[in-house]
């Protein structure tokens, strides 16, 4: 049997293999070391489809003559995923009425709703309730989307252009305790709000980086590995929303200003660092 990945010859020995399912399950695990997953299949020259697939698991391997395998990164799923929901929000927008319930099962139950629901649930979920005329609305369903898509294409950049954000919500954290304090209940939600989501961007950006190999072990935060210090930095942050919950201002207040901010600015600082040295 000839197998073949992105074209090229694979050699791979069979041992106790007798089905399709069983040698794909083995080089899909092998792909995964290799930050790569199955995307594409052939078998004898035939496409095998989502719907097929099943069935194609079951065939005898001493029946087939040539499998051929395509594969694709995550983030190059990601990425294609993300393209196919803006798309999936303009066919929308231009439909009828009548047709935006079968449009938006349709973006449910395709490739791309099915890799976003398993690896972006909370994208998902926007996306959903867009399509079902709540939450947000299209135009800001698009933005979040475009920040997505340049996350995925250029995680350096991004880092990079993270700078004034991050000393802004520093600064936001540090006036937190007060902002309790003094009843400026919005301001202070919204501190909340816009820290966690530049938590969710740096750990977004953290992990493309890893996925495309540009993220190296030397780098670390106050002498931990990036994957400690994030351990240890989500720890404190959810003792920090706890203690928001039930307006402890002066533990929110210690943790804000003495664990969360300085370690935000030390994190931003190593991976800034680290990509500047990338790209020079």
């Amino acid at each position: 049997m000839n197998i073949t990945i992105n074209g090229n010859p694979a050699d791979i020995t069979l041992e106790k293999e007798q089905t399709l399912g069983e040698l794909l399950s083995g080089i899909e695990d092998w792909l995964l070391g290799l930050g790569h997953t199955l995307s594409g299949l052939q078998v004898d020259g035939a496409v095998i489809g989502v719907d097929s697939v099943a069935d194609a698991f079951q065939w005898d391997l001493e029946k087939i003559k040539t499998v051929a395998i395509k594969t694709s990164t995550h983030s190059e799923l990601l990425a294609e995923a993300l393209f196919t929901a803006r798309e999936a929000l303009g066919t929308y927008g231009d439909a009828l009425f009548d047709q935006q319930n079968r449009l938006r099962e349709q973006w449910k139950q395709s490739p791309a709703g099915v890799f976003l629901s398993e690896k972006a649930p909370e994208l998902y979920d926007s996306m959903v309730k867009t399509l079902q005329g709540e939450g947000l609305s299209p135009q800001k369903m698009e933005y979040l989307i475009d920040e997505r898509l340049r996350e995925v294409e250029n995680p350096q950049k991004e880092i990079l252009s993270m700078g004034g954000a991050v000393t802004g919500i520093v600064q936001r954290l540090e006036d937190l305790p007060l902002d309790i304090q003094t009843g400026k209940d919005q301001q202070a939600a919204e501190t909340v709000a816009l820290f966690s989501g530049i938590i969710e961007k740096l750990y977004r950006l953290i992990s493309l980086l890893n996925q495309q190999g540009l993220l190296t072990d030397e780098v670390t935060v106050e002498d931990l590995s990036i994957q400690a210090f994030i351990e240890e930095f989500t720890a404190a942050l959810k003792e920090l929303l706890a203690a928001y919950e039930v307006k402890d201002a002066v533990l929110v207040g210690d943790l804000a200003e003495y664990e969360l901010a300085p370690r935000l600015l030390k994190l931003y600082s190593a991976l800034r660092s680290s990509v500047e040295r990338a790209v020079s």
